[in-house]
């Protein structure tokens, strides 16, 4: 392995290649990583990712992207492929809402700015594929991303997640000089929780500088199996380099990753698949917090008491208020999100017994009954991006109102068990 790191900041903005635009050189394993920082609302970043492409100068291009994103960015007919149904089975609906209030802010800031957010990353991909040169897709699953950052973050910590990006996702006024900065010098999953990125180390952990070292591990990675390629253009081999295959690789990157990513690429001697795995890894969780199944079963211990000691009417009256509580604010939940009236039921009859199936919450059954009852049609998929912008689209929009359904009928839920828990203990209490 090579010691020496060149690093070329934007003090060398004469350089024709990269225009002005941030870069580092990394050496190691024979290999050339020059690890390109852009800008990702930029035309200059989208530029100079064309101008370095076209060089011939690189064996292999590496991006910022996961599968996903880049289906995304590529694929503007990928929604219309999804199954809702095991989306809500499997337990995916919250992070489905989170994946659409990133695109919606995606989408208000392409509509703002006159270019679509990582139109950068795109386009690398586009013209190595022209070039027929190898794409590394380098970044981690959104979806792990998310559920790593929930895993590390308490209660309080959640909601503050889930209204940030509900905060960006509802809002009407066009995105702040503040934010669009960030992403020129940052990220956008930063820019997309507001300022609780900053504020939260937990959170900056695994949105930033957990990815940055991810990064670093799929470029070796990538580059420990990658097959015999021809050299391209002229490029000189490097001392202790293959006999053949990729010597030269562009790495495409949100500048706020640049230093984290060339320092960790340097630096890390483990075994880039055990690292890989190991931050993909997410801490097992229990199906149910231990409060709300604490606070279960004391209230179901109360009402028992209540049948023990205060007679039949006590008992009765206690579970009258647990079936009120729960079952009632879940189904005005429902009603809240625009539920079908058998969704609405549904939700309001599972509720109250969620200490029977605390695995499977209310809401599961409130979506299932709307997917079922009012089935999203093809446009509903077409139009979700869009109408996922602003309240009035998703409560227009049937796949979003499913969504809707799920979390509102959840939140009654939940708001339920702690007021039936305050009046039976205040009951008994009396």
């Amino acid at each position: 392995m090579s010691d020496g790191m060149n690093e070329l900041s934007q003090a060398d903005g004469d350089d024709a290649l990269f225009d002005g635009q941030p870069y580092r050189i990394v050496e190691r394993d024979g290999i050339r990583y020059t690890l390109l920082g852009t800008a990702h609302v930029s035309l200059a970043s989208v530029a100079a990712v064309e101008r370095a492409i076209g060089s011939g100068h690189f064996d292999a291009v590496a991006v910022e992207l996961d599968p996903q994103r880049l289906q995304a960015l590529t694929d503007p007919d990928a929604l219309t492929k999804l199954d809702l149904v095991q989306v809500i089975r499997k337990g995916r609906v919250a992070l489905f809402a989170a994946n659409l209030a990133l695109a919606a802010y995606q989408r208000r800031l392409a509509e703002q700015l006159g270019i679509e957010p990582g139109a950068e990353l795109k386009r690398a991909v586009l013209l190595a594929r022209e070039q027929q040169l190898p794409v590394y897709l380098v970044d981690r699953e959104v979806g792990l991303t998310f559920k790593r950052a929930s895993s590390r973050l308490g209660f309080f910590g959640k909601l503050k997640l889930a209204s940030g990006l509900l905060g960006g996702l509802f809002a009407s006024d066009e995105v702040g000089e503040a934010e669009i900065e960030k992403l020129k010098q940052g990220d956008m999953l930063e820019a997309s929780f507001g300022d609780f990125a900053s504020e939260s180390p937990a959170l900056y952990e695994t949105i930033i500088a957990e990815r940055d070292r991810y990064m670093a591990t799929r470029l070796r990675e990538e580059q420990a199996q990658q097959r015999a390629l021809p050299l391209a253009g002229n490029a000189e081999p490097l001392e202790g380099a293959p006999a053949s295959g990729v010597r030269e690789v562009l790495a495409v990157v949100g500048a706020g990753h640049l230093a984290g990513l060339a320092r960790h690429l340097q630096g890390d001697q483990d075994d880039p698949a055990t690292l890989r795995k190991a931050l993909e890894d997410v801490p097992t969780k229990k199906k149910v917090p231990w409060i709300t199944l604490t606070l279960t079963a004391l209230v179901l211990g109360g009402v028992a008491w209540g049948y023990w000691h205060g007679g039949f009417a006590l008992g009765t009256d206690l579970l009258l208020q647990w079936v009120l509580f729960t079952g009632g604010l879940a189904g005005l939940g429902c009603i809240l999100a625009g539920g079908h009236p058998l969704s609405v039921i549904a939700g309001a009859i599972a509720a109250p017994l969620k200490p029977f199936r605390p695995g499977v919450p209310a809401g599961a059954f409130s979506a299932l009954v709307e997917v079922h009852m009012r089935k999203p049609a093809y446009g509903d998929f077409l139009a979700l991006r869009d109408d996922a912008q602003n309240l009035r689209g998703w409560y227009r929009n049937r796949v979003s109102r499913v969504v809707l359904t799920f979390l509102l009928t959840n939140l009654g839920s939940m708001l339920g068990v702690w007021l039936a828990g305050f009046r039976i203990f205040g009951k008994l209490a009396g």
